[in-house]
């Protein structure tokens, strides 16, 4: 999470506001790290910075495989190219409020830092709603957030939770699907696992995607099911004490800012926490830290704090994540 920059606007009187602004930036200093420690987003995201507008994400596609040329055969002509690309622009987030002049004049400490605080908390809740509506809306090509529309389509043009990711080389001759419909099942569970670890890059060669993650919603019923499938030694199942190999792979995250469901179902995430990082498969951009500054306003009187934020999210390559529910619109899975 960004650092929080104040700095003081000009005109201010310290004789009379300066006992109310340096508690006010200590408490948004402390409400920041609090919320850190309980934020999802660098968990799920590959966190990036940037000193530009926009960045570009993009990968090459891999070389052809030797040859057996024989004895003083003749080098074969291989080469690759520039995979799909994804361009990732910040947008830029504000909020402000203010204290008035008699709230000062009558002391009134505990209301101005009761509202610093739950100015730092609606940024930061700001930015959590915003991370966790953009990946539950990647079953789709665009989500709605306010009065924002944003692009949720990864690199090759399809929505990020798909069933025809075209391949750059091959084109749609060769697509893959990271889109499953079916209830949550142990069984389910592993059909999507397998899935995962079958993916392959745009020539068709296999990939090492490892999922280690789990990411659900804040569901009693389904947690109760991902914890059991993910926590017990024995098959979660059956009565019969086979042996649960799923047991202790897997890190849950239950996120409560993801909507409960998709297409009225439950759903879960899977994901390859490696893999996203390793090739910026969801990159989050932070350009510009959230920067608190203080004015008059000359008609009120009043010390106006407003804070400004630059960031954006996006999706490059989707081969780091897979969703399944019944209410999702994908490859349909049978237990």
């Amino acid at each position: 999470m960004p650092n929080i920059i104040f700095s003081e606007g000009s005109g201010l009187n310290d004789s009379v506001f300066g006992k109310s602004q340096y508690p006010i930036r200590a408490i948004i200093q402390k409400s920041v790290e609090a919320f850190e420690a309980m934020s999802m987003i660098d968990k799920i995201y590959s966190m990036d910075t940037t000193k530009n507008f926009a960045e570009k994400y993009t990968s090459e596609t891999s070389v052809g495989d030797f040859e057996d040329v024989g004895e003083n055969g003749a080098y074969p002509k291989t080469g690759m190219q520039e995979g799909y690309s994804k361009v990732i622009e910040p947008t830029t987030w504000k909020s402000s409020f203010e204290v008035t002049q008699e709230m000062v004049e009558d002391a009134k400490y505990g209301k101005i830092k009761s509202r610093a605080s739950i100015f730092t908390t609606s940024y930061n809740r700001t930015r959590e709603k915003f991370a966790a509506t953009m990946l539950a809306g990647g079953v789709g090509s665009t989500v709605t957030i306010g009065k924002k529309t944003y692009d949720t389509n990864c690199a090759d043009g399809t929505p990020l939770f798909g069933q025809n990711h075209p391949s750059k080389t091959k084109g749609t001759k060769f697509v893959q699907s990271n889109a499953f419909k079916a209830a949550f099942a142990t069984s389910i569970f592993d059909r999507v696992q397998e899935h995962m670890q079958d993916f392959k890059d745009d020539d068709g060669n296999l990939l090492n995607i490892a999922p280690d993650t789990i990411i659900i919603p804040n569901v009693g019923s389904l947690k109760r099911e991902v914890f059991a499938l993910a926590g017990s030694d024995f098959d979660p199942a059956t009565a019969n004490n086979a042996l649960n190999f799923q047991a202790g792979l897997w890190n849950v995250i239950v996120w409560p800012y993801l909507p409960k469901m998709i297409g009225n179902k439950p759903y879960f995430i899977m994901m390859d926490s490696r893999f996203k990082d390793d090739y910026e498969c969801l990159p989050w951009l932070d350009r510009v830290p959230l920067s608190v500054r203080s004015d008059i306003d000359p008609n009120t009187d009043a010390n106006v704090f407003k804070g400004r934020a630059r960031f954006g999210a996006g999706f490059n390559n989707w081969r780091c994540v897979a969703i399944c529910g019944e209410g999702i619109t994908g490859t349909a899975l049978t237990a």
